[in-house]
């Protein structure tokens, strides 16, 4: 199970290192990519980075002070393949009880306006 800060640089990484080959990624453009609210610095970065390479997600082939060359490898691809299908089924599910929500009051008002003119009637053939 990866935190946030890990899957935010792997979705970085994906962007930059497409279709598995390595790329010469230098850390300040990890950095700046983060959201200001998750940005680490560059031992925040290379920490970050070890650690996905040792849950083989990616293949780091050498670093030099603040440059990697780096791969993503398919376990990373599994990774954020898994969390695009979890956050589409959140949006999934949302609409789903929006359009629930949104037929149960339709439903309601027909019944209730089903009911009204059955007692008129019923009234009316009473009198």
């Amino acid at each position: 199970m990866l935190d946030t800060k890990s899957k935010l640089v792997l979705n970085i990484l994906s962007k930059e290192c497409a279709g598995g080959t390595y790329k010469i990624i230098e850390c300040s453009d990890i950095i700046m990519s983060m959201p200001k609210n998750y940005r680490v610095d560059f031992d925040g970065i290379k920490h970050i980075l070890n650690h996905l390479e040792r849950l083989d997600m990616i293949s780091i082939k050498y670093d030099d002070d603040e440059v990697f060359c780096l791969a993503i490898m398919p376990n990373g691809f599994e990774e954020l393949e898994q969390n695009n299908k979890l956050s589409g089924k959140k949006i999934k599910s949302k609409c789903n009880k929006i359009t629930y929500i949104f037929i149960l009051i339709i439903g309601v008002f027909i019944t209730s306006f089903l009911g009204c003119l059955f007692a008129f009637f019923i009234i009316n053939l009473i009198k």
